[in-house]
């Protein structure tokens, strides 16, 4: 029976006090549904992200393509350059550790490089059977030509994306790479010339890469 105060009545007319209010459930502010956080852990997904890592990769390349077709020099030649270009007197054993090709491949690159005017090499002060590489101001011309094309195509794609998602694409890439590109990555970032490994008593950049002297 209802009670005119609010509450209800006992049947023999004795009042009954008021139940309280139940609270409501405080809103669930960020929270995603069970396992959707982890959607993109499916295979389907992750076939996705290849696609989406193979097509970026040939229109980055390609963006420097035509400048190197016209030489007659491919992407092995670019990396060199690259690498050789970040990293002024950079042994060969060191070039080796990064690109990861075999010393014959690298041999007809280089030849390729030197043969062109485009690296020059000289002997290590410590070794003089060490050989340094270093670009020539052609072979400075050149990669920055090739640089200014892909960055191009970086600047646009990181302006659409927004600040964010560059730093995710950056979280992401460097969850791929292994600990010596890492290493190598946040060297780079904290010096636009990572310190070469010569004078530095075998705890340089030779011995971080490999200690074999080529």
């Amino acid at each position: 029976m209802p009670d005119p105060k609010g509450g209800s009545m006992y049947q023999d007319g004795r009042s009954r006090a008021p139940m309280p209010a139940r609270a409501a459930p405080e809103p669930r502010t960020g929270a995603a549904p069970a396992g959707s956080s982890l959607l993109f852990l499916r295979e389907e997904e992750i076939r996705l992200a290849q696609d989406l890592l193979f097509f970026a990769y040939r229109d980055f390349t390609n963006a420097a393509d035509v400048i190197l077709t016209e030489l007659g020099l491919g992407r092995a030649h670019h990396r060199a350059l690259h690498y050789i270009g970040r990293n002024p007197a950079i042994s060969v054993s060191e070039l080796l550790a990064i690109l990861r090709i075999t010393k014959q491949s690298l041999a007809r690159v280089l030849n390729a490089l030197v043969e062109q005017g485009l690296v020059a090499q000289t002997p290590g002060r410590a070794d003089r059977r060490q050989r340094l590489l270093s670009l020539t101001p052609d072979g400075q011309a050149l990669e920055r030509r090739l640089f200014e094309r892909q960055r191009e195509l970086l600047a646009a794609a990181f302006r659409e994306a927004g600040g964010a998602a560059v730093d995710g694409f950056r979280r992401v890439m460097r969850g791929i790479m292994d600990e010596a590109a890492l290493a190598y990555v946040d060297r780079s970032a904290e010096s636009p010339s990572p310190l070469r490994g010569e004078g530095q008593g075998g705890g340089g950049a030779d011995a971080r890469f490999g200690n074999d002297r080529h």
